[in-house]
């Protein structure tokens, strides 16, 4: 939605939920046709984070970011009410789609950075290259650094 169309076979949902409440809302998903897509759905996202979902009627898998950092918790507030479907959905910045993208630092992923750029080039690039570098130290991986600079 902030960069060029593409297809994607997923939908990745950032929502901020401590883990006491995880089971309750994997269980509330259910009633809408949301399942788990591991048996052990709920320590899978212990360790990573993530809650790996299917929603059966539209056959749409869902990555649900479990969010917790100072981080995430800016990004959720700083999102954006937008028309889509018939609802007003919060879609994150573009700064914070870099980041969290930059982050993730697969091959789809430094691509998204480059549409997204390239369809918003006024861009708050001084917030995208301060959490970009905190991430990377905290991770110890100066590549993701260097890969946004590049994009940048």
């Amino acid at each position: 939605m902030l960069g060029r169309p593409r297809v994607t076979r997923d939908v990745d949902v950032l929502v901020l939920l401590d883990s006491e409440r995880w089971p309750g809302f994997l269980s509330a998903g259910e009633a809408f046709g949301f399942v788990p897509r591991l048996s052990d759905a709920l320590a899978f996202a212990g360790q990573r984070r993530v809650l790996l979902v299917h929603h059966r009627p539209t056959a749409l898998d869902v990555d649900i970011l479990l969010g917790t950092l100072p981080f995430e918790k800016e990004a959720v507030s700083r999102a954006v009410l937008t028309p889509l479907g018939g609802l007003r959905l919060p879609i994150v910045t573009p700064e914070d789609l870099i980041v969290m993208k930059a982050v993730a630092h697969r091959g789809r992923d430094l691509a998204d950075v480059e549409s997204v750029l390239d369809a918003h080039p006024r861009l708050d690039r001084k917030r995208v290259r301060r959490w970009v570098r905190a991430f990377s130290e905290a991770m110890e991986m100066p590549e993701i650094l260097d890969d946004l600079e590049r994009a940048l």
